[in-house]
């Protein structure tokens, strides 16, 4: 197990170090709306997840924490984005034994919008509209008692009226469980995979190559566009019980106090770090708060949960609150199931 872990240590490590120097690179790379957290727990927390995926986000924010949850989860994350954009987050995880499987799928999507032009600034009557998809798959296993791996696969589609680009990437974490008090350090490399390119019939445009038409006719050319990279990044988090829970400092059966921290390093800007705690009462109520440093507009986070039994099954409704300074704030609703 330890050379095990050795090894994916250093695989974090030189991409840390390979993307640790120059610009920050802001504005760089495309796909951005996997960078969009999901579940409100989650971002009630500031974002520091890393470590304590154990719940059915974990296929968002690290795949070894699948392995974590025991029974079938579902979750489904709805969040109203800036400028008329809706954000939306639909996942499985099913354990079987030491491993797990999960399934998820992201959009971003817009209303339609009216097009434009010199000749008719109020519209032309015809409408275009944009849109986002990410399909992934996802599992996870647990090699020891105390060291579990997953990972994701990723197939990326954006598309701009007539126009889209395609690619594929992988996210791969790992959960460490130290021993020493409920310890837990998380890690996870995620959007590692294949440039962008836009490509439609919009970029099909008349071309005279004798530069007059009255003689050469005109013929059909194709514009170029480059390719861009996905927005990968690297995620490393501890996750502790200060009260309650699996060998904290302070034993207490009624209520749990979870402190979480992670750091980040993205390859289209600098290093940001996350803070955040949660605070449950008796597995039924939940209150969490959160804090991100070094993010050009985000800072306070905030949020809160209900776990209630129907039949057989857990429900819970969690709400998260974020601000992002001269935006808009934010607001994310999360459902989920315990089977």
């Amino acid at each position: 197990m330890k050379k095990i872990f050795s090894a994916v240590t250093v695989i974090f490590l030189l991409f840390t170090i390979k993307y640790s120097f120059g610009g920050t690179k802001v504005g760089t790379s495309a796909a951005q709306f996997l960078k969009i957290g999901v579940g409100a727990r989650a971002i009630g927390m500031g974002g520091a997840f890393v470590a304590l995926s154990n719940d059915a986000s974990a296929l968002y924010w690290n795949p070894a924490g699948l392995v974590l949850l025991g029974k079938v989860n579902f979750t489904t994350t709805h969040t109203e984005w800036f400028a008329g954009l809706y954000h939306d987050f639909i996942g499985a995880a099913i354990p079987i034994g030491d491993d797990a499987l999960g399934f998820s799928i992201t959009s971003l999507n817009t209303d339609e919008i009216e097009i434009t032009t010199l000749e008719q600034p109020d519209g032309t009557g015809i409408y275009y509209d944009a849109s986002d998809l990410a399909i992934n798959i996802s599992y996870a296993r647990k090699l020891t008692d105390r060291f579990s791996v997953g990972v994701t696969g990723k197939y990326i589609q954006q598309k701009l009226y007539h126009e889209s680009a395609k690619g594929f990437a992988l996210d791969v974490g790992t959960i460490l469980f130290t021993g020493f008090r409920g310890l837990k350090i998380g890690m996870c490399l995620s959007n590692f995979g294949t440039g962008m390119k836009l490509d439609g019939r919009d970029l099909i445009v008349p071309h005279d190559p004798g530069g007059d038409i009255a003689i050469t006719p005109a013929k059909q050319a194709q514009m170029s566009t480059e390719s861009w990279p996905l927005p990968t990044n690297f995620r490393v988090g501890i996750a502790v019980d200060i009260i309650g829970g699996g060998g904290s400092f302070f034993h207490t059966e009624a209520t749990r106090l979870t402190l979480a921290i992670d750091g980040n390093r993205p390859t289209d800007n600098v290093e940001r770090g996350n803070i955040g705690l949660e605070f449950d009462w008796y597995d039924r109520i939940t209150a969490r708060i959160g804090y991100k440093y070094n993010y050009a507009e985000q800072n306070l986070t905030s949020g809160g949960g209900y776990n209630f039994k129907l039949g057989r099954s857990n429900i819970t409704i969690d709400y998260a609150w974020a601000s992002f300074g001269r935006l808009d704030n934010v607001h994310r609703f999360t459902l989920g199931f315990v089977l």
